[in-house]
């Protein structure tokens, strides 16, 4: 039993610091996942009052659609780093152009290429070796800059609304990992 056992100075020393640090990273979690849920509000809100096309056919729909700009938020503040447009075959995100954010700043390509857009473009080559999409259909990015620092992220044959959210929120995370990095 815990209780009955003696502890060293020590151990008691590094007791003390894993609790800090696990409270730490508590404290880091809740404030990713409000940030989470105010996107997934936000983003439910303009899906609810928009004109276009119901959220369930964005993945056999075909024609331009018409998005309002999706806000997206620095971490659980209420300042907007940049905008998110939809449309039927892609997602644009427009930094706000006093958002200076160097190409090169983990975690955009740690974490948001190399494993989200990664991981969408592996299920999509699956797809076309079974023949279930074309090749041009993939998954695909393209990052805008000026010099080194990025204007836009355009994520093109998102195909799946579920994606949609998953780009959004993955790309917020990103973006606000970012500006804490870049201080």
């Amino acid at each position: 039993m815990i209780a009955s056992m003696k502890f060293s100075d020590e151990q008691i020393h590094d007791i003390l610091k894993l609790t800090q640090r696990i409270s730490d990273e508590i404290e880091k979690h809740k404030e990713e996942i409000k940030m989470l849920e105010k996107n997934h509000d936000i983003l439910k809100s303009i899906l609810k009052k928009s004109s276009f096309t119901k959220a369930s056919d964005l993945s056999t729909i075909k024609t331009n659609v018409n998005s309002a700009a999706i806000p997206i938020m620095k971490g659980s503040s209420d300042e907007i780093i940049a905008n998110a447009y939809i449309s039927s075959e892609q997602v644009s995100i427009v930094l706000n152009d006093e958002i200076g954010l160097d190409a090169d700043t983990p975690p955009l390509k740690s974490f948001f290429i190399d494993r989200i857009i990664a991981e969408m473009k592996r299920k999509d080559s699956a797809e076309v070796k079974l023949g279930k999409i074309q090749p041009e259909s993939v998954i695909d990015y393209v990052i805008n800059k000026s010099g080194t620092q990025i204007r836009e992220i355009i994520v093109k044959n998102y195909r799946q609304k579920e994606r949609v959210n998953e780009i959004i929120n993955t790309v917020a995370w990103s973006l606000s990992r970012m500006l804490e990095n870049a201080k």
